[in-house]
């Protein structure tokens, strides 16, 4: 398999394109300044300046951008949008590092976690942004999208346990009852899910065990 990363200098990414380049996968590093990953092969270009000849080849794409200016936010949506229009009607899979804000908390999904009483204001503008785009590739039947949301404690500099658990929709708490999950454990999801492609055109969500 040929994968790409796109954000690979931020903190997942580096981390997702470790555990790929440690299980033996074909892997580009897509940055916009300098690489400062352990990817040998790299694009070095902003996102919305990336073609559908840049990604044309990869039989995966993971989009691990970030912004946390509140200018910025916004980019969540629209770098989205310009990943799914390149991709539209291809073969090439995309996968998403979501946000957990846009996780339901029941079964009739009335309700989502930045919704609840708890959650930190100063994260609702991100966490609405992060969801807008997941609403908008939700619509997008011309792209293979898998879009994976973390814990609600996601961990930068968590430990690798090597193990996780996988949901759906629905906010969940591990047995230990808490939602949390490493950058570390959830790049290892990602991959997984990179390889095996259960879940296109549906969100999951990972939390430790």
């Amino acid at each position: 398999m040929k994968i790409a990363v796109i954000g690979a200098n931020g903190k997942s990414g580096q981390l997702i394109v470790d555990e790929l380049i440690n299980r033996k996968i074909d892997t580009t590093a897509v940055v916009r300044q300098t690489n400062k990953t352990k990817a040998e092969k790299v694009i070095q270009k902003d996102i919305f300046d990336l073609t559908k000849e840049d990604l044309n080849g990869f039989d995966v794409v993971i989009d691990a951008f970030g912004v946390w200016e509140e200018d910025k936010l916004s980019q969540h949506v629209t770098t989205l949008q310009h990943l799914a229009d390149k991709l539209s009607g291809e073969k090439t899979r995309l996968l998403v590092v979501g946000g957990a804000g846009s996780l339901y908390m029941d079964s009739d999904h009335d309700k989502q976690l930045m919704d609840t009483e708890g959650f930190p204001d100063m994260f609702k503008p991100l966490a609405s942004n992060m969801k807008q785009g997941l609403d908008d590739i939700r619509k997008r039947k011309d792209v293979l999208w898998t879009y994976v949301s973390p814990a609600a404690d996601f961990q930068a500099e968590g430990v690798r346990t090597g193990e996780y658990l996988l949901g759906g929709e629905e906010f969940t708490l591990n047995q230990s009852g808490v939602s949390q999950i490493s950058y570390a454990d959830y790049a290892i999801a990602m991959v997984d899910e990179a390889l095996n492609g259960n879940h296109i055109q549906k969100r999951i969500s990972v939390n430790s065990k």
